[in-house]
């Protein structure tokens, strides 16, 4: 658990450093995220990002556990 939370903690100190490059990826405007723009408000619900990350995240875990 300790190894884990470590680990957690660095990639998003790298994260947060990395930021301004990560920042111009497209994620968060691909095709298929749900954007409502109403007079009142509006709601954002990232789909197609949500699945991308997934998708990638589940790749590397799995690489690392062989």
């Amino acid at each position: 658990m300790q190894r884990a939370l470590i680990v957690i903690g660095i990639v998003i100190a790298l994260a947060g450093v990395l930021w301004p490059w990560i920042s111009r990826l497209p994620l968060g405007r691909l095709p298929g995220d749900l954007r409502v723009e109403t007079a009142s408000g509006g709601f954002f619900f990232p789909i197609v990002t949500c699945l991308v990350i997934s998708v990638v995240l589940s790749l590397l875990l799995w690489l690392f556990r062989k």
